[in-house]
């Protein structure tokens, strides 16, 4: 049990360094390390609010970092939070079954493998302007599935931003991190109002772990640009605890 949980310990910091580079809390990374350890054995609950715990402070580093360099824009931000809030809340307070979330997860796991390995942060000369009403849809689908699954929703805003055209990849990061960061504390405290804050015994040596990892990636992601052989190596990852989980679901 030490062993693996030194591993774990090691996977989380492996996982906020690489998320953390792109500005994202890294809670799909989490999950995906959680649920190849005896932690699986957790429940949903205690998955999902281990992952928004750790995307606090992972998110929270990031925004930090991006927000100091000058690369976020509050007029392209606040209309995804107005909906994601309250529907993240609405959808964290959902009771769903052991089965029902393992199977959630795993599609979704394999998604964000998906549009990692696809997505490509180039530079946009003409930003458009993001039209309120886009914003606000895209804010209450990302927020139900931010209260499903456990995550914070960067990893599928920031895409979008950038495909669009309403951001460059720094931008986006800085809008992703902060999105992240307030759908988590909500995820926390829909869930915790549901139903019940899980035994946080284990969160200190998780979060030094995300810490490092974070301040680490945050600090070069805000400067230099992520190199492809790092999407690889998370897509892999999501890849392997996706198949682990449906593995045991048949």
């Amino acid at each position: 049990m030490q062993i693996e949980f030194e591993i774990v310990v090691f996977g989380l910091f492996l996982m906020a360094l690489l998320y953390s580079t792109v500005g994202h809390g890294g809670a799909s990374g989490y999950l995906a390390v959680l649920s190849m350890s005896v932690y699986a054995n957790e429940g949903d609950l205690w998955l999902k609010q281990y992952a928004w715990f750790l995307n606090l402070i992972v998110a929270g580093i990031a925004f930090f970092n991006y927000r100091r360099e000058g690369f976020h824009n509050f007029d392209l931000t606040w209309p995804f939070l107005i909906t994601s809030i309250p529907f993240t809340f609405f959808a964290s307070s959902l009771k769903i079954s052991n089965d029902e979330y393992n199977l959630l997860l795993s599609l979704f796991l394999i998604f964000a493998a998906w549009k990692l390995l696809i997505d490509k942060k180039e530079n946009i000369d003409n930003i458009r302007a993001l039209k309120v009403s886009n914003g606000l849809l895209i804010g209450a689908i990302i927020g139900l599935t931010c209260g499903l699954i456990g995550i914070g929703g960067g990893i599928l805003l920031s895409p979008l931003l950038i495909i669009n055209g309403w951001a460059k990849p720094k931008t986006a990061a800085a809008t992703s991190a902060i999105f992240i960061w307030l759908n988590s504390l909500t995820g926390i405290v829909g869930s915790s109002i549901s139903q019940h804050l899980v035994d946080l015994s284990n969160i200190a040596p998780f979060a030094i772990s995300v810490l490092l990892g974070g301040f680490i990636g945050s600090k070069y992601g805000s400067k230099n640009a992520l190199q492809s052989s790092v999407k690889y190596l998370l897509s892999a990852v999501l890849l392997i605890a996706a198949s682990k989980r449906i593995i045991e679901l048949l």
